[in-house]
């Protein structure tokens, strides 16, 4: 024997209780056809079984089914009944034994709860076909609850998923307010947090609680998400429906759950506006065969009162034709086009048809032991280990929480060309596949509120664009936030992200923010207009010393050019000119021997240009202060004498450039400390020491200089060349003093520039200041270079 209890009716009246008579009997009322269809399914599979041959082949199942008027009330009613049987006896005999050895039901969660905590002390086992709240799967608390549908558990985490794959991270949660409702919802709120989906509001309410309903409707009016998630039955889901429509609320999104997604109930001519797009998750739809024409055979006979054709006289017996009208039964929920519940159904007859089947020893080819006295707790644990096949190829099998495997459609609410209302599946979600596997869903197949192609976006916030970062706004959920565009050197290259990333050292962000790039390198080049200007400087200095040069070999015997040292003055220009070739080293992309011989030939060049001078100064100085007639002074400082002296100041600094070289020499820099978009390619010192050193060793020697000539200047003579060095001295100083904090202060490839300045303007300076008035009267004024002109005689 095997129970059934199902909310055929969908409506009660209690009667006044008024605890002076016996109350009334219950008063049900609203057929909920559907429900009837699963006691009509419930009786097809019995009447099925019974007739095999190979199921239980000498033992008949029978059935007493029960309706519980969709209330907890008529539940317990139902279950005592089932439990005890419905005989009246007389004093306290009883049999000691349940009259049934299962019950199949119930459809929804609260009151299987109520038939499971019932029977459970029984040990009597409970087949739902549709009760999927997760609190069930507690085998604590219902050791003998079984289901042929998954738990809630694998539903909640699906809708999350579903959410966020379409990039919705910001809706709202409507649920009943029944352990069905709030177990599911408690899940996915958990899932949605993990998956990173924020939520506006979370509202509930029960059926018979319109005032929660209209605040529940006010809610969503304010609201700015547009995607709702509804975990809810469908007769909450029916009372929200009407409420949104009498209001004009559409265009909101709809994720649904399998207890309302295919309810029939829900589709008339103004539910498609709001619930238009909708998607959801709904028990695989199923074919077994039979089924369809024993139910729709059994619907018209019994609502309409005819009878179908016989086929074998192919004659009318009764008046069924295709225009009966069935406008009254809008509201029946039928499920005889999906018979998605009603193979839960099947299966859960066929599961506890195979467990009695093992406990009496059948077999395919002899009977039953019919001498086994069958207990309930022998069906509940012969229920645990069932694994069959039904007819249409679907494997049936109970997991350790006694659920079935997960497995769900997903629908999308389409109209058709005809205006009817389509369930449409988009996808599939099936939890005994793989993780990468489980979720296929075909998003080009997918029709959107208001019958459009386009995907709704539903956010607190606008996704934040590659180049910027999320920050969130105070007192809001994380999905509330402003973008704010990275600083400079940092990027983000994906939208909505957190925080940006720094670029390494040698690169930097572009405008957007999005990339990072290569650095410009910075030096002063041969081919920009700041290079190319020194690079003329510098070459015009060389064709004025070559000039020069030229000018005074081919008036080498002229009295003027004897008389300022011949020798010492080819010499200075040969060092001039190398003075002017050693800039040019300064410029162009800096390495390892170029900046070693830059500052090297900088300082030796010079000291050699300035040696010469002091050369030229100390033979004026010696030349002029010999007062005693025939003294031999200048025999001390001959020729000879004076190029041991240019030899021996020039040798020094090449000791010093070369101790630099060997202990810390300059090399090439990147300097990304300056400018934080660009790397300055520079020649560091290596050491500061040997740097300053050189240098101060040329300002030695020229101060040196300087002051003999400045001592020389007013020495008797026409052309006194002590005045000219004095000039020459005067700017070679002030241009090296004015370097120093030009040079300190100057960034980057300028550094290199003032530097390469001073050289020339100090070149310049003495090749101007020396070698210039001389020039002057050998080309303007030849009969001025003459002896008696220059001893003061003329």
């Amino acid at each position: 024997m095997v129970g059934g209890a199902f909310s055929i009716h969908s409506k009660i009246t209690q009667p006044p209780l008024s605890f002076t008579m016996k109350p009334t009997r219950l008063t049900c009322s609203s057929v909920n056809l559907r429900e009837f269809r699963f006691a009509q399914t419930m009786v097809f599979a019995i009447e099925e079984i019974n007739k095999s041959d190979f199921l239980l082949p000498n033992v008949s199942i029978g059935y007493r089914i029960y309706d519980n008027c969709g209330s907890t009330l008529s539940s317990m009613r139902a279950v005592m009944a089932l439990m005890n049987g419905n005989e009246r006896t007389v004093g306290k005999s009883c049999y000691g034994q349940s009259a049934i050895h299962a019950i199949i039901g119930e459809s929804e969660s609260s009151s299987t709860i109520v038939l499971s905590r019932t029977t459970g002390p029984f040990k009597i086992p409970v087949i739902s076909h549709s009760a999927t709240c997760e609190c069930l799967s507690s085998r604590k608390d219902y050791p003998s609850f079984f289901r042929t549908i998954a738990s809630d558990l694998y539903q909640s985490r699906a809708l999350a998923q579903l959410v966020k794959h379409f990039g919705w991270t910001w809706v709202g949660t409507v649920n009943s307010d029944s352990d069905y409702g709030n177990n599911g919802m408690a899940i996915f709120l958990a899932a949605a947090h993990e998956e990173g989906v924020c939520v506006e509001y979370t509202e509930k309410f029960h059926r018979a609680e319109p005032g929660k309903l209209m605040k529940v409707v006010e809610v969503i009016r304010k609201s700015t998400a547009r995607v709702i998630v509804s975990f809810m039955a469908h007769v909450e889901m029916n009372n929200l429906l009407e409420q949104l429509s009498l209001h004009n609320i559409t265009g909101r999104q709809f994720i649904g759950v399998e207890a309302w997604i295919t309810a029939d109930s829900l589709v008339t001519p103004s539910s498609f506006s709001v619930l238009g797009g909708s998607l959801g998750f709904a028990v695989q739809k199923a074919n077994i065969s039979g089924l369809d024409h024993f139910l729709t055979r059994d619907f018209w006979e019994r609502d309409f009162n005819c009878k179908e054709r016989n086929r074998g006289s192919m004659a009318e017996t009764s008046a069924c034709i295709e225009n009966n009208d069935i406008s009254e039964l809008k509201n029946s929920n039928d499920d005889v086009s999906e018979l998605r519940y009603s193979t839960n159904i099947y299966k859960a007859i066929y599961a506890v048809a195979h467990a009695l089947h093992s406990i009496l020893n059948c077999s395919n080819c002899q009977r039953c032991d019919e001498m086994v006295k069958v207990t309930p707790w022998q069906v509940v644990e012969s229920l645990k280990k069932v694994n069959f096949t039904i007819k249409n190829g679907d494997q049936v099998w109970f997991d350790s929480t006694g659920s079935a495997v997960a497995r769900y459609e997903v629908l999308n609410w389409q109209r058709r060309s005809d205006g009817r209302v389509h369930f449409k599946p988009v996808g599939y979600y099936d939890a005994s596949l793989p993780p990468g596997q489980r979720f296929v869903l075909k998003t080009e197949a997918i029709m959107w509120p208001g019958e459009g192609r386009e995907l709704p976006v539903s956010a607190c916030s606008e996704s934040c664009q590659p180049g910027t970062r999320k920050v969130l706004q105070k007192g809001k959920p994380v999905c509330c936030y402003d973008c704010i565009p990275c600083a400079e050197g940092e990027i983000s290259n994906t939208t909505d992200s957190n925080g940006c990333i720094k670029c390494p050292a040698e690169y930097w962000s572009n405008e957007k923010r999005n990339a990072c790039i290569l650095k410009t390198v910075e030096f002063l080049s041969f081919t920009e207009v700041m290079g190319i200007i020194l690079i003329f400087f510098t070459l015009f200095g060389l064709l004025l010393t070559s000039v020069v040069a030229t000018l005074f070999l081919i008036n080498k015997d002229t009295p003027l050019v004897k008389a300022n040292n011949s020798e010492l003055s080819f010499l200075l220009l040969f060092s001039l000119t190398l003075c002017f070739l050693c800039s040019l080293t300064f410029i162009g992309r800096p390495s390892e021997w170029s900046c070693m011989l830059r500052h090297t030939a900088f300082g030796i060049t010079f000291v050699l240009c300035i040696s010469c001078i002091l050369g030229k100064t100390i033979v004026v100085l010696m030349a002029f202060r010999a007062t005693l007639p025939g003294s031999n002074v200048m025999k001390w400082f001959g020729p000879t004498q004076q190029r041991l002296s240019v030899l021996t100041f020039t040798l020094i600094q090449v000791l010093i450039c070369t101790l630099w070289l060997t202990i810390n020499p300059p090399f090439p820099f990147k300097n990304m400390s300056h400018y934080k978009e660009k790397i300055i390619l520079e020649c560091a010192l290596g050491s500061a020491v040997g740097f300053w050193a050189v240098l101060g060793y040329i300002g030695l020697l020229a101060v040196l200089c300087f002051v003999l000539a400045f001592l020389a200047r007013k020495l008797p003579d026409n052309f006194n060349e002590a005045k000219f060095i004095t000039f020459s001295m005067l700017i070679f100083c002030a241009v090296w003093i004015t370097f120093i904090p030009a040079y300190v202060s100057s960034p980057g490839k300028f550094t290199v520039a003032v530097e390469i300045f001073a050289i020339l303007a100090s070149t310049y300076g003495i090749l101007l200041c020396i070698f210039a008035p001389k020039c002057f009267i050998i080309v303007f004024k030849p009969e001025l270079n003459t002896k008696k002109h220059l001893m003061g005689k003329a």
